[in-house]
């Protein structure tokens, strides 16, 4: 298992196109992922669990994985999260 809290540095947030972005990238993992923010938690490879977050840039999030692959699925996701260019 791993978690990493990380800053979105997406202008728009997790809105729509970046958020199914997100997901096509956690989807590529068979690891577990979930995104926690606040005090809800989703799956990261469901849109509409994604969606629901409504993650702003600036807000932190919380990354956990818990699979073979965990280490390179939140590598990954925390790149995208602070280095996605619109």
């Amino acid at each position: 298992m791993i978690e990493k809290t990380v800053r979105v540095q997406i202008e728009s947030g997790l809105e729509a196109r970046p958020a199914a972005l997100f997901v096509q990238i956690a989807s590529q993992y068979e690891s577990q992922i979930y995104v926690m923010m606040e005090d809800k938690q989703v799956n990261a490879k469901s849109i509409m669990g994604m969606m629901s977050l409504g993650a702003l840039e600036g807000q932190e999030v919380i990354i956990h994985a818990e699979g073979k692959d965990e280490n390179e699925a939140v590598e990954k996701l925390v790149e995208f999260l602070t280095s996605h260019k619109e």
